[in-house]
């Protein structure tokens, strides 16, 4: 049986998130391979988990049943160390499967990691995945595949100091102004006119040293779950339905008025095209394995990039699951499938 490691938590806002869509993978997984558990703690600190996962989904996980451990960077080590007082204990693997979300999970951090010690790994790589959680970059680099992508600036601390009317002089209201690399709608405010202005950036700041303020595109959002490498299965294009102005944190993993339509109340010809667009993001910015690319679609039909999430969430209410769904692949075919593309 090969040696999987699902490594789960992580220093990162999404800390939460992370262990449900964890404890998903988990249950899926533990009787097709043999499962290595690590969790991170939100302060970074990396343990081996050997007890219920329950207690992962519950956030007690870290309280009992843990050795600490350090991954090794040596390609020849081919995996990580369990260390007690006195010694250490090296432990191979045959791939690694990190289910993080946000900063130090999804940017590119430990992708950078794990690719140094040349393990297989689940998912995007640390290219990749920098660069679709730098919102700008991912703009820039779509844009020049013209495929339009929303207007937007892009503000540090040094230059919001002084100027900030005048960087916004050309932006319309209603904006959105977002962190640079963040997720889960974390630190993002709708803002409806110039007096709401400072807060939002403060909010923001909160999140990254860097945040984008961008115009609202009219229209909905719609997503195209994407799977493989090499060859490719698209999902069902979904749709976001919402009677709040945006999709905050709370509605999104609540979703008390949000409606997620599967698949997408659309023409078929414009589902293709979505599906079309998503691809061509998809190979542009060098995803592999399985990514989930956001997109609106104005009352016109045309197609505006918003993001790509290379570790989208794996919970029952997610939409990267659903999607897969709509075309037959129900959630244990599709967690079986995506570590299959590295694990063979």
């Amino acid at each position: 049986m090969k040696k999987l490691v699902v490594i789960f938590g992580g220093k990162s806002p999404e800390y939460g998130v992370s262990l449900q869509s964890s404890y998903s993978v988990i249950k899926v997984l533990e009787n097709t391979y043999d499962l290595f558990l690590i969790g991170i703690t939100e302060e970074g600190a990396w343990y081996l988990f050997e007890g219920d996962i329950e207690l992962i989904r519950q956030n007690k996980w870290y309280n009992t049943n843990c050795k600490k451990v350090v991954w090794s960077p040596n390609p020849k080590d081919k995996g990580f160390y369990i260390l007690t007082e006195h010694n250490s204990e090296l432990v191979n693997v045959d791939a690694v499967f990190p289910v993080l979300h946000g900063k130090n999970g999804e940017d590119g951090t430990i992708q950078g990691l794990l690719q140094m010690s040349e393990i297989p790994m689940i998912g995007c790589d640390m290219e990749a995945s920098a660069i679709c959680m730098n919102k700008r970059i991912a703009h820039n680099l779509v844009s020049l595949e013209r495929i339009k992508v929303p207007k937007s600036i892009i503000l540090d601390k040094y230059s919001i100091k002084n100027n900030d009317n005048e960087l916004l002089s050309d932006m319309k209201y209603p904006l959105y102004v977002k962190p640079m690399r963040a997720g889960s709608s974390f630190g993002i405010t709708r803002v409806e006119n110039e007096n709401q202005i400072k807060k939002a950036i403060e909010q923001a700041f909160a999140y990254d040293q860097k945040i984008t303020i961008e115009e609202t595109i009219e229209g909905f959002e719609v997503g195209c779950s994407i799977i493989g490498s090499e060859f490719l299965t698209i999902g069902s294009v979904d749709e976001i339905e919402l009677e709040k102005r945006f999709l905050d944190y709370y509605e999104k993993y609540h979703q008390e008025t949000l409606k997620i339509h599967v698949p997408a109340r659309i023409p078929e010809n414009i589902e293709q095209k979505i599906k079309e667009v998503g691809i061509k993001i998809y190979r542009t910015l060098g995803c592999k394995g399985f990514a989930r690319i956001d997109m609106f679609l104005t009352p016109e039909n045309e197609i505006v990039f918003n993001e790509v999430n290379t570790i989208p969430g794996f919970t029952q209410l997610s939409r990267f699951p659903k999607m897969m769904t709509g075309i037959g692949m129900d959630f244990n075919t599709l967690i079986q499938t995506i570590v299959k593309i590295e694990m063979e």
